[in-house]
């Protein structure tokens, strides 16, 4: 065989692989909107016909002693779930124990310091040691300094991000195991819409937020890779809740959405088993405008429709707010 030769052979093997990986781009394409036109089909379904039975199964909710969480703790005490409750706050998980006791449940507590992983690892071996397998782990704690960067104390940057961030790695750590084993079971990330896009005076609570959708993001995909079709992920991202999280907060566009509200939603989002809850959903019109235009006119944007502006009448406190 000559050089000129061998070349054109390696040309045309070339063009062939070519030619075959854009095929495999195109249908995957194809098969992608083929996809996407069955689940639309799929949400059109009412609600009640798609819901997955929770009844016995176990619900761990971090920061469920105050707020969202309490409200979730609640909500899926209703559907029959077994739930327990992990908050800092002692005083806290006691209320939270007394309310689902009103209402003819029980709720085992613990009072745990989430910016201590060993104190989480202590904690969710007690659980096990119990006999206690968690189905749904629900990822809801959250603080916020809402402090301009280098107005945030380091102490206040390095805990925003053990307690909305690196605690999710330590409690899907402690409880992801036994899911992988029985291959079900169910992670739920509450992140925030600043987990997208990128707020004035919330850097460290973005940034955190950031990390937390992409901790869901890349969970969902290594779980489909080795193939646990049984343990699902949910990843939350609701705009301001009016929790006293972000007391002061002002918006101009989007509402401060109740916490009522949220819970519920987040509930249905956990018993539909939705990879994603947006709050409220047209939220994401932010993210959407993020790839269609360029980052000036984007962030243009952002300040003639004062999104820039909503955290400058936050009530600061001396120590964080947690939700």
């Amino acid at each position: 065989m000559t050089k000129n030769t061998a070349q054109n052979s390696t040309t045309a093997l070339q063009v062939v692989e070519r030619t075959l990986l854009w095929l495999k781009v195109i249908g995957a394409l194809l098969v992608s909107l083929v996809y996407t036109a069955v689940c639309g089909l799929y949400s059109l379904t009412p609600r009640k016909y798609r819901r997955h039975e929770i009844t016995g199964k176990v619900a761990l909710v971090t920061g469920g002693g105050s707020g969202i969480g309490r409200l979730l703790i609640q909500r899926l005490a209703k559907h029959g779930a077994t739930v327990i409750s992990w908050d800092v706050n002692e005083a806290g998980n006691k209320e939270t124990v007394k309310i689902l006791e009103a209402m003819g449940k029980e709720c085992l507590a613990y009072t745990v310091d989430l910016c201590d992983r060993h104190a989480i690892y202590r904690a969710a071996d007690d659980i096990k040691a119990k006999g206690i397998k968690v189905d749904i782990l629900v990822n809801n704690a959250g603080i916020v300094t809402g402090k301009n960067f280098l107005d945030s104390p380091d102490e206040l940057v390095l805990k925003t991000f053990e307690v909305n961030t690196l605690s999710h790695f330590w409690t899907a750590k402690a409880f992801l195991p036994a899911m992988l084993s029985s291959n079900s079971g169910h992670v739920v990330t509450i992140a925030s819409m600043a987990g997208k896009i990128g707020v004035n005076k919330l850097i460290d609570y973005c940034s955190s937020k950031f990390a937390a959708v992409g901790f869901d993001e890349s969970l969902r995909v290594e779980l489909m890779v080795n193939n646990y079709d049984g343990v699902f992920t949910t990843q939350v991202c609701p705009y301001y809740i009016n929790t006293g999280m972000f007391d002061g907060v002002k918006s101009k566009i989007l509402p401060i959405m109740e916490p009522e509200f949220v819970a519920d939603e987040i509930t249905e989002g956990i018993l539909l088993r939705k990879q994603e809850v947006t709050l409220p959903f047209y939220s994401n019109m932010f993210v959407f405008l993020k790839f269609i235009i360029n980052i000036p006119s984007y962030l243009r944007t952002m300040q003639i429709s004062g999104s820039n502006e909503s955290m400058d009448t936050f009530i600061g406190r001396n120590k964080p707010k947690t939700n």
